[in-house]
């Protein structure tokens, strides 16, 4: 069963890991599990996008998948002329 950790606990567990201390040290001297800590850790670096930057990310990464795919293509069809 978890406890609910009050916020001034969770912003100065923060706070020590940020300062150095290891995750493990500090979880175990406020009693909360590590994965909790690499959680509180990755929601608070992670930024909030808007719907259109997340859009124009998604078309700018299926476009590099494309231009990869053709290069691969290219690079496979010179190896088997270079075979013959």
């Amino acid at each position: 069963m978890f406890k609910r950790v009050p916020a001034e606990t969770k912003q100065e567990i923060l706070e020590k890991v940020k300062g150095g201390t290891s995750v493990a040290q500090t979880a175990a001297q406020y009693a909360v599990s590590t994965a909790t800590i690499y959680t509180w850790l990755s929601n608070q670096i992670r930024p909030e996008i808007s719907v259109i930057e997340y859009n124009r990310l998604k078309k700018e990464n299926e476009e590099l998948k494309r231009i990869i795919g053709i290069i691969t293509l290219d690079l496979e069809r010179g190896k088997k002329n270079n075979n013959r």
